[in-house]
């Protein structure tokens, strides 16, 4: 939010705090008729733990004691009010692409590190979620990029049997642009394993180069067809 970003640290804890409360006893029970905010409170927290993951929704909400139903309705409520994003899976059959997992993301990476107690960036260093945070906030930004482009683009996430995956591919104009995000200063074959795969998996689709979003301080060349470029650029 920009709000916490004009901020001066110390007061930054008590800006999320007023955030979370006013969306939640406010906001989100006027657009959704939630009625038990403080279980809601608890299920945006759950989803904040799971962004960047893919979505098991029957599984949704076990832990806090919901159901099922509820969950897919609070999430929807999420969803409806710009806090959550998901991109469908990648599939050749669009019935395949609706019925697999889709992957989800919170709308705020410093709404996230609210709820997981994150208080400084220096904390995130050796945090379990600092690379789903890394992915979050790339992914949200190339979504704030491409959305001024016309025409629109499509989202979606590749996961194979095997355990390939592609944690984004924009489709636009028939073509697939595939990105990898990883939290690393040197990017190398084996990240770009995934991109590799997906590649070989769809011979007749028109794929583009690929690209390795991360931590390394110039863009190269990993393989013939996978680039690294540092995450600044986008």
């Amino acid at each position: 939010m920009p709000g916490a970003g004009a901020l001066d640290a110390d007061l930054v804890p008590d800006f999320w705090t007023g955030y979370h409360r006013t969306y939640v006893e406010r906001d989100a029970r006027l657009a959704g008729s939630v009625d038990d905010w403080q279980r809601f409170g608890q299920f945006l927290g759950l989803m904040s733990a799971l962004t960047a993951q893919e979505v098991n929704a029957s599984q949704l909400g076990r832990d806090i004691g919901i159901t099922p139903q509820t969950a897919r309705r609070w999430l929807a409520i999420l969803s409806g009010t710009f806090q959550w994003v998901e991109h469908a899976a990648f599939a050749r059959n669009a019935v395949k692409r609706v019925s697999a997992k889709p992957k989800g993301y919170l709308a705020d990476t410093g709404l996230a590190c609210h709820h997981a107690h994150i208080s400084s960036p220096a904390a995130l260093g050796g945090h379990p979620l600092v690379g789903a945070l890394f992915e979050t906030s790339m992914v949200n930004e190339i979504r704030k990029r491409a959305a001024v482009l016309s025409g629109g683009v499509a989202y979606s996430h590749w996961r194979a049997a095997g355990g390939a995956e592609v944690d984004l591919l924009l489709e636009r104009d028939g073509v697939l642009y595939p990105f990898e995000i990883k939290l690393t200063a040197n990017p190398s074959r084996r990240h770009a394993s995934g991109l590799v795969a997906f590649r070989k998996a769809y011979p007749d689709r028109r794929i583009a180069k690929a690209a390795i979003l991360c931590a390394t301080q110039r863009p190269f060349w990993v393989t013939e067809d996978v680039a690294a470029l540092p995450w600044n650029l986008v």
